[in-house]
């Protein structure tokens, strides 16, 4: 059995959460989210909180069970909070800037390096070094973050590079005489 499909999600002030059909949105001040919902599971919208039920005790269905109802927790979060994930540049001369609708990079390239800001997600540079990505899906912030750091991985021997503001990169020792 499902320990998180048990718990139902709790709504908070300001979100609507609806289940019509096959079909979970979730509105609120920061946005709007759909996703479909599993064939193998039921949805209930009831006293302020959702509810999920696996329709058969088959291993797929209970799986789909704490699937369905971690996604839903994650919808009604990123339209009341909404998401957010810190990246730090390190590096000499490297550096970021939002121009427009693009984040411009410099990471020791000849070339700059220009990333369209997708319209879904914000992407704030409050210092040249680091990087703030902000959204409502927790998926496409993360995938963002992702995408960006992946420009320039953080390397183990300088620690050049991007990285999560959380992350530590083990650090190797360098060749010796």
């Amino acid at each position: 059995m499902s320990r998180i499909g048990r718990n139902p999600v709790a709504i908070p002030q300001g979100v609507t959460f609806e289940v019509s059909g096959d079909k979970l949105t979730a509105k609120g001040k920061l946005g709007n989210l759909s996703m479909p919902l599993s064939t193998e599971v039921s949805a209930t919208v009831k006293d302020g909180k959702v509810s999920f039920e696996p329709k058969g005790n088959s291993k797929r269905a209970r799986m789909h069970w704490g699937t369905m109802r971690a996604l839903a927790n994650n919808m009604v979060a990123g339209v009341s909070r909404g998401f957010t994930k810190n990246l730090e540049i390190e590096g000499v001369g490297y550096r970021a800037a939002v121009q427009g609708k693009n984040l411009v990079l410099q990471l020791g390239y000849s070339h700059e390096v220009t990333f369209a800001i997708p319209p879904d997600v914000k992407i704030t540079a409050e210092k040249p070094t680091s990087i703030t990505i902000t959204g409502a899906d927790r998926q496409r912030v993360g995938q963002v973050a992702a995408v960006i750091r992946a420009y320039r991985m953080p390397e183990p021997y300088k620690g050049k590079g991007i990285r999560y503001a959380t992350e530590t990169v083990r650090r190797k020792e360098g060749k010796k005489k």
